[in-house]
This record gives C-alpha cells, structure tokens and sequence, in this order.
C-alpha cells in the first residue's frame, strides 16, 4: 500500500503537482475553511453590487415610519380571481400615545404594497459610472416602502443601508491590509535581511508599537483629524491610520520567514548572479513563502474591520453621510433604541458574521499553506 500524505496525495505523485494544487487539496477538507470563503466571497459581492441589491436609496427618508417594525413578506396574494403568486408586505398604520409619546405600527390589510423582480427604481450608478434604475427586489410603484429589518428614527430602511454599509466596512479592511502588507513586507524583510543595526532599530519600534494600547492610540489619531474634513479623505485617513498599527504583526512573520531563508542555497546563487538586493527580496525570496502571507493577511482584515467599526460607533471614525457598519451602529447607541427597536442592532450582526468568515477561512488557508506539513 502506497503511503498517502496529509493532503491526500499519494507520497510518489506529490512531486508532480505544484504547491497552489497541494494547498487547494488541503483547503477543501477544511470545511469551516470553505464555508469562511463562501460567505466571505458572498459578502463582497454583495459589496460590488450594493446599488442593485438594496431596495431604496440609504438616505431616502419617510418621518411617517420612524421606528417602522420590520416587515414579513406574504407570497401569495388573495384576489377576486383567486390565490396568485404576488410577493407583498402590508403597509402601516400608525397611531400615537401620547401619554407614553410613542409610536405603534398595526398592520393594514387594505394596504397591499406589490414586490417584485428587477424593478424600476430611483436612478443610481453602478460601481459609480454606469448609469441604471433596476433593483433586484423593491416594491413595484417607485412611492411605495418596504422595511424588511425595520427602520431608523428617520424612517430610513435599514436593510438598505445595512447593505451600503457593506462596501465600506469591508473595503477599508482590504486597503488598510494592503498598506500594511507593502510595510510589513518591505520593512521585515530588509530587517530579516541585513540584520545587524537594521534588525536591532525595527525590532524596537515593532516593540513600541506593539505595546501602546490599541484602542487609545486610535482615538488619539483619529481625534488629530478635523471634524469637517470632507468623508472621502476621512475615509482614507481611518484607513491610513489602521495600517500605521497593522503593520506590525506581519513585519514580524516575515522578517523570521528572511531570517531563515536567506542562508538557503538559491538565495546565495542570485547574490552570486549579480541580483540586486530588491531582485533577491521580491523575486526569490517572496515568492518562496507567499501562501504564509495570503493566510497572514486574510486573518488581519477582521482586525481592520473590527477596528473601522470600533472608531465609528464610539464617534471619532467615520461619520455621516458615510454608510458603514460602524456608522450605523451609532443609532443603537441609546435605551431608547435598544428598548424600542433592536433591529438597529443588524449591522453589529453583519459585522460578527463578516469576522467569523474571515478568520475561518484564514484559518483554512494558514493550514493549507504548508500542504507537506501534518
């Protein structure tokens, strides 16, 4: 009987296959892996396509539906000609208290608001030039409203701008882990590199970095931006601001990744050819262990988007009319909110279930990353 390696490969055909092949044979037997990647993959979809996907423009307001409860969707639809298929809600009727000064919503059969596929709606652009009106599910009559999780104090559907929310809250996780991917590999590996005096100073402000308390040092920074600094350069200061922190833990992977690949013998044969220290960094160094990186790195962005959502909801991140997951969460910030309509709670759920597919999936790809390792 043919030994079989971890990756379940026979150990005489391993050769014949390269290290992306052995690391997807691991991966797919990682199921919280695979299940992490789906909905990871599902979720920036969902943040490519959220002019499309979201039934009524974020800022689009109704004051008739503050705190409007969500809706349940009725498939069927009863009507003189009999039971048809019509996807509906039922409209609201809502009436005062005026002694508890609060605001209750009792379905109105006589109401009907019609549902349906790819319909017409406020104009929009797609991925921001492509001019479009059709949304994948909305209400029929452009007038008309639906709150499937329910709406804010303005009457804004939360469903929407939970999914406008997406593109944000996720996208700054990748910018911030890029910048911190071009630092961490730059600076730890010419610290792995050259050691000496190199190592000895890097290594020391990694240490000092490393021992400021995360959440303090964010609001420092974040409070040194102006409060009427424009939201795109707000944006993109958070996002700077997150890399200048997350640089750190990767810097330390792949200065120990240099430290022991350096002395290898194709390293000393590109110093031996002639290369430049960059060629030898980035052309044969790198490469060598790019699988660690791609797992190091899927496991920083949950920090990142942990991180945006932590500024935003305590006020010093993002702020409106910016929609992200952290943004949103400020709503719920009250007993008011948090007695009268816990639905707001529904970006704090998206952001829980964007971290656990994310470090799952990082988890399966740190695994997978050394297909010859048990």
């Amino acid at each position: 009987m043919s030994a079989v390696d971890v990756a379940g490969v026979p150990a005489n055909s391993r050769a014949y296959e390269g290290q992306w092949r052995l690391m997807w044979r691991r991966f797919r037997k990682h199921k919280l892996g695979m299940l992490g990647g789906i909905i990871t993959l599902l979720i920036y979809l969902i943040a490519a396509f959220v002019e499309f996907l979201a039934p009524h423009d974020p800022n689009d307001f109704s004051v008739r539906n503050t705190y409007a409860p969500p809706q349940s969707i009725n498939w069927f639809l009863e009507t003189k000609e009999g039971t048809v298929f019509q996807p509906h809600v039922l409209g609201y009727r809502s009436k005062i208290d005026y002694n508890s000064g609060r605001r209750t919503f009792v379905e109105d059969p006589r109401r009907v608001v019609k549902l349906g596929f790819f319909v017409k709606g406020k104009p929009y652009k797609l991925f921001g030039f492509i001019p479009a009106e059709r949304r994948l599910f909305a209400p029929v009559k452009k007038r008309d409203r639906m709150f499937l999780l329910g709406a804010d104090r303005l009457g804004r559907d939360v469903l929407s701008r939970t999914i406008h929310g997406t593109r944000v809250s996720m996208t700054i996780g990748l910018v911030g882990v890029a910048l911190s991917l071009v630092l961490g590999v730059l600076i730890g590996g010419l610290s792995g590199y050259f050691g000496g005096w190199v190592d000895t100073v890097t290594q020391r402000v990694v240490e000092f970095l490393q021992s400021l308390p995360s959440i303090p040092l964010w609001i420092g920074l974040a409070a040194a931006i102006p409060p009427d600094t424009p939201p795109l350069q707000t944006y993109l200061l958070i996002t700077v601001i997150l890399s200048i922190i997350g640089w750190t833990g990767l810097a330390r992977v792949v200065r120990g990744k240099f430290i022991s690949l350096k002395s290898e013998d194709f390293v000393k044969a590109a110093r031996l050819d002639g290369c430049s220290v960059p060629r030898v960094l980035v052309r044969h160094m790198v490469p060598s262990f790019i699988s660690h990186i791609i797992a190091v790195v899927t496991l920083a962005i949950p920090g990142m988007i942990v991180a945006e959502t932590s500024l935003s909801f305590l006020g010093i991140g993002l702020r409106q009319p910016v929609v992200s997951w952290g943004v949103l969460l400020q709503e719920a910030q009250n007993i008011r909110s948090i007695a009268n309509a816990p639905w707001l709670f529904w970006p704090g759920v998206m952001v829980v279930i964007a971290v656990l597919a994310l470090n799952f999936f990082g988890d399966g790809l740190r695994d997978a990353a050394d297909p010859y390792s048990k």
